[in-house]
C-alpha cells in the first residue's frame, strides 16, 4: 500500500523541481535574452549568453519528465476519486509535456544560428539575427500551445481535489479558475495580442496563486484524511 502522505510529498517533491527549473528557463533565461521585435538585441544577447542560454535549455527539458511525474504522483493519489478524471489529467500532462520537449528545438536552433560561423557566413548579419529572433519567436508561440494543456490539466486536478475531500474545496475551485485562465489568455493572445497582454498579468493570476498554493501544500501539509463515515466496530 502506498501511503497518501508520502505520494503527496512526492508530488509536491516533484512539483518543486517544475517550478525552480521551469522558473529559471522561463522566466530568468528567456527573459534575460529574447527581446520580441527587436532581432539585433536578441542577437546580441543570446551570443553574449551563450553557456546560459545551454543551461537553460538542459533546465527545461529536465523539468518536462518531471512535470509528467508529478501527475503520475497524483493519479495514484487521487484515483480512487474518479479514475477516468485522474486518466484525463495525466494525459493533458503528457501531451504539454511532448510539445515543450519538441518546442525546445526553436530555442536550440536559435543558439545555433546566433553562435557557429557557417550561418553568419551563408546570411547576411541582418539576415542571421532575424533568423535568431524568428526561432525564438517560435518557441514563444509553442509555449502558448503548450499552455493550452498547462491550463486543461488543472480542470480535472481541480475536480479531484475538490471531490477527494483530502485538499480545502476553495483550492479545488481555485484549480478549476486557473484552467479557465490559462486558456483565456492563450486565445487572447492568439487573437487579439495587444489585448491579451493587458488582461495577461489578471487572467493567469489565478492559477499562478493554485499552483503555488497546491505545490506548497503538498509539501508542508501533505493531504487531509478523509473521515471514514459508519460505525466504529467493537472489539469481542
Amino acid at each position: 500500500m502506498r501511503s497518501p502522505q508520502r505520494l503527496a510529498r512526492t508530488a509536491g517533491l516533484f512539483y518543486l523541481i517544475v517550478a525552480i527549473f521551469g522558473g529559471f528557463a522561463h522566466l530568468y533565461v528567456r527573459a534575460k535574452v529574447y527581446v520580441p521585435g527587436d532581432a539585433t538585441t536578441t542577437a546580441h544577447n543570446t551570443v553574449a549568453n551563450a553557456g546560459l542560454v545551454r543551461v537553460g535549455f538542459v533546465a527545461d527539458l529536465v523539468q518536462a519528465p518531471f512535470f509528467l511525474f508529478v501527475a503520475m504522483s497524483l493519479y495514484l493519489l487521487l484515483k480512487h476519486v474518479n479514475k477516468d478524471v485522474a486518466r484525463a489529467m495525466v494525459t493533458f500532462v503528457a501531451i504539454a509535456v511532448a510539445i515543450t520537449c519538441l518546442n525546445m528545438v526553436h530555442q536550440l536552433a536559435a543558439l545555433i544560428v546566433a553562435t557557429e560561423a557557417p550561418y553568419a557566413t551563408a546570411l547576411s548579419p541582418q539576415g542571421s539575427d532575424a533568423l535568431v529572433l524568428l526561432m525564438f519567436d517560435l518557441h514563444h508561440y509553442g509555449y502558448l500551445i503548450a499552455q493550452i494543456f498547462f491550463g486543461l490539466w488543472l480542470l480535472p486536478l481541480g475536480y479531484l481535489a475538490y471531490r477527494s475531500r483530502m485538499f480545502p474545496r476553495t483550492l479545488g475551485v481555485l484549480l478549476v479558475a486557473g484552467c479557465g485562465g490559462y486558456l483565456v489568455d492563450t486565445f487572447a493572445l492568439f487573437l487579439a495580442p495587444d489585448l491579451g497582454a493587458a488582461l495577461n498579468p489578471f487572467v493567469v493570476a489565478p492559477a499562478g496563486i493554485a499552483e503555488i498554493v497546491m505545490l506548497l501544500w503538498l509539501l508542508v501539509k501533505g493531504v487531509k484524511t478523509p473521515r471514514q463515515d459508519g460505525p466504529v466496530p467493537v472489539a469481542a
